[in-house]
């Protein structure tokens, strides 16, 4: 992608309010495609499936974090690196403070075109009232799209049934461009997800402790962030290069069967990839924490004060794209 695109809607009118050009080249990439390729790179059996993490605490004895699964087995690690999304155990045994929520929600979904689509290569968003639709396209065969809105109460809608979220979106765009109302429609079923935006309050990037011992946290478990960016996944990428480079830089890059790791050398790695990390991601969501509240608002004094702090603090509101953390 190259451009991005922003189309009123308002008024029975097709207005576009802003066009802009990025330097490079941004590309949309599919979870899954992403998740398969690391861990195809990954030696046999150092993955295990259907973990789900129901506390970690620390033993009296040896000190060491001990696990525990919602399946009842635990183990004591030497090293935890918590990466388990907004809802974080790791975070909370850190003491990070809630995430909190947007007063939105998104539905994301997946099309096929078998024979191709005719869009063009960019990120395009139609806004209509309090309904923003987003497309682009992954390749000349798959289109990613969402629909932001305000937040629903879980128990007026079935949230877990995606014939419920289609038809709910189909009602919400019925007066969208007919290409839109018919990419939804066919939208892959098993693709479609709808949840409650969250992210962690930047002041409390400023102050949290991310790490104790050696067990820390990372991605959305460190740094939830709302998707008005593309850039949660991408920060989550940072996070394991900046971090595999520290502990290499301190020469922890042994993994054989008999290598000792040091809880010093680890208690100084993830302080420094904390320490490098901070200011990064604390830019990040601040600013997606000003476009989710500018989006969730219906207050005109609150609008033009978001808008204010963005052109202040943000002038150039891609420059998030051209960051580069290092090589590996």
């Amino acid at each position: 992608m190259y451009r991005e695109r922003d189309i009123s809607l308002d008024g029975g009118k097709h207005q576009e309010t802003s066009l802009t050009h990025w330097d490079g080249e941004t590309r949309c990439l599919r979870r899954k495609d992403l998740i398969d390729t690391l861990y195809a790179a990954l030696p046999p059996g150092t993955v295990k499936f259907s973990c789900q993490l129901e506390s970690i605490k620390l033993d009296p004895h040896s000190n060491k974090p001990v696990l525990r699964f919602v399946d009842g087995s635990s183990f004591a690690a030497k090293v935890v690196i918590g990466c388990d999304g907004g809802k974080s155990v790791v975070a909370d045994f850190l003491n990070l403070k809630p995430t909190k929520m947007f007063p939105l929600c998104a539905v994301r979904g997946l099309t096929s075109y078998p024979t191709g689509h005719s869009f063009s290569h960019q990120l395009i968003r139609f806004r209509k009232d309090n309904i923003l639709v987003g497309r682009t396209p992954i390749d000349d065969n798959l289109v990613f799209w969402f629909c932001v809105l305000p937040n629903i109460r879980k128990d007026q809608k079935n949230w877990e049934d995606p014939e419920a979220i289609r038809q709910s979106t189909l009602e919400l765009v019925g007066d969208h461009p007919l290409e839109i109302r018919e990419m939804i429609e066919n939208t892959n079923m098993k693709s479609l997800s709808i949840t409650h935006l969250r992210y962690r309050a930047p002041w409390d990037l400023l102050s949290g402790t991310f790490s104790k011992g050696t067990v820390m946290v990372a991605g959305d478990a460190m740094h939830i962030m709302g998707p008005f960016l593309g850039q949660g996944g991408s920060a989550g990428l940072e996070d394991a290069v900046v971090l595999a480079r520290t502990m290499a830089q301190l020469g922890l890059t042994s993994v054989g069967s008999g290598s000792k790791v040091t809880t010093r050398g680890v208690e100084k790695a993830f302080n420094q990839f904390v320490k490098q990390r901070r200011m990064r991601v604390l830019r990040l969501s601040l600013q997606t924490y000003l476009i989710g509240m500018l989006w969730g608002t219906s207050s005109h004094l609150k609008k033009i004060l978001y808008y204010m702090l963005l052109s202040l603090l943000f002038h150039n509101q891609n420059s998030h794209t051209n960051y580069d953390c290092g090589c590996l």
